[in-house]
């Protein structure tokens, strides 16, 4: 297992299309891709901040899945290959509302958009997610349960 903490990461915002297209990664994000390269699944997990992914986490994904490393562009933008196939990945979405509001109510559409326009887009698949709501109410038995079902998908490779 690797570990990437985005958290703890300094790196550039891209603020272009011209940086995404052509720009360099930033060397400090070169060993989370080596990382991605390497894995056969990935976790992602991220808390919900005002109904989305936190704006970090957005721009981590944004430096890290670029063109010729995510996807490959073919004759001359009009085609796109995925480059990270055969990578299973969850999505884990912590928050305080329930999940079932969050998902029945508001679509989970920050989760859909994510799976949807960068994840399948790169190639990942099968997408699967898990919404843990109310997470600041759960007591320390409900913790230890969610943190052993985590343990045991990644364990599995689900």
């Amino acid at each position: 297992m690797r570990r990437i903490d985005v958290a703890t990461m300094a790196f550039p915002l891209l603020r272009s299309k011209l940086d995404f297209y052509s720009g360099k990664v930033p060397e400090s994000l070169h060993q989370a891709q080596d990382d991605i390269q390497w894995a056969d699944h990935v976790l992602l997990i991220y808390p919900l901040w005002l109904g989305d992914l936190p704006a970090l986490t957005k721009g981590f994904l944004e430096q890290v899945l670029r063109p010729g490393f995510a996807f490959q562009s073919n004759d001359g933008g009009t085609s796109w290959r995925r480059q990270l196939g055969g990578r299973s990945i969850r999505v884990v979405v912590t928050m305080g509302l329930p999940a079932l509001i969050y998902r029945w109510f508001y679509g989970a559409h920050s989760v859909r958009s994510l799976r949807r326009n960068i994840l399948s887009f790169c190639g990942f698949g099968p997408i699967r997610t898990t919404l843990v709501g109310q997470v600041e109410s759960l007591d320390d038995m409900r913790r230890i349960r969610w943190i052993m079902r985590l343990s045991e998908w990644g364990r599995a490779g689900r």
